[in-house]
């Protein structure tokens, strides 16, 4: 706080500076004290009122993968007349992610940005950024647990309108509905990418129990028309303890030329009478043997 220990008589003109950490609304307080004796002081407070609108509009998404990694794309443009300039764009995650940055391109055996050396966004021009997190190793057994709404770390945007200016700082609170998983989740270990017609070829599928009851499963099969199942359906798996996963090898036979999804696949907790249903969970190409032979 500014003390002025004298006032002339002349008008005095005292500027004072204030950083504005939000973009809306803000409420400065500017007081001022005058002492005309010592048993007299006579005291003034002026509240006044700014809106300060930011010229980025910036929306943000987030999309899952078959695995627990996560993507996240930021859109920024430009909403105001007249040229921003983008300083830096930068993602803090949360302590349980890795992230790693998708915004440049190999030249010469050199990383350059996607967008090359131009920092500044015209009136309506806008950008995307995206980036990769994944979770870090010794996390990977909790990420079953996440449930709810999640916070997801934060987005910094440095931005100025004009060069020689102060960059401001914009933050962007980040935070997703986690879906989480099924208390037992499936994944496919080994899957060929291109298999023969009416030739029978094999998967590898592994299950993980992320609840915390102990599960005992039976395996069972339902066949579709481009792709049936041979071996015998409701096999038992066996049990499964918390946290802890099982791998089962699995025939099939291709009916269908194309791309064809693999699905049908049911797995029942017979201790809880609950039954997962795992479909589309995976895609091969099925071709003539002759194509096969020539590749």
């Amino acid at each position: 706080m500014a003390t002025v220990a004298e006032l002339g008589t002349n008008c005095i003109d005292d500027v004072t500076h204030d950083k504005i950490k939000d973009v809306g609304r803000t409420v400065p307080v500017d007081s001022v004290s005058i002492q005309l004796s010592v048993e007299k002081k006579m005291f003034l407070k002026k509240l006044c009122i700014f809106s300060f609108v930011s010229p980025l509009d910036i929306k943000t998404k987030f999309y899952n993968s078959e695995t627990s990694d996560l993507f996240l794309e930021v859109q920024i443009q430009n909403i105001s007349s007249s040229t921003v300039f983008i300083n830096k764009v930068s993602l803090q995650p949360p302590e349980i992610y890795e992230v790693e940055e998708l915004n440049t391109v190999k030249q010469d055996g050199e990383d350059e940005c996607t967008f090359g050396t131009r920092t500044f966004l015209q009136s309506a021009e806008g950008r995307q950024y995206l980036y990769h997190l994944h979770i870090k190793p010794e996390y990977s057994e909790k990420v079953g647990t996440i449930r709810g709404r999640m916070e997801m770390g934060k987005l910094d945007v440095i931005w100025k309108r004009n060069l020689g200016e102060i960059a401001l700082l914009q933050t962007i609170q980040l935070e997703r509905e986690a879906t989480g998983y099924e208390n037992l989740k499936l994944s496919l270990e080994e899957i060929p990418d291109t298999v023969i017609l009416e030739e029978p070829f094999r998967i590898t599928c592994k299950i993980t129990n992320y609840s915390d009851k102990k599960m005992k499963l039976v395996l069972k099969l339902c066949d579709r028309d481009s792709v049936r199942w041979c071996g015998i359906s409701r096999k038992y798996l066996g049990k499964l303890l918390p946290s802890a996963s099982l791998c089962f090898t699995l025939t099939l036979l291709p009916l269908k030329l194309g791309l064809q999804s693999i699905s049908g696949i049911r797995v029942k907790d017979k201790l809880l009478k609950k039954t997962y249903y795992y479909d589309d969970v995976a895609n091969v190409c099925v071709v003539p043997s002759m194509v096969k032979m020539q590749s």
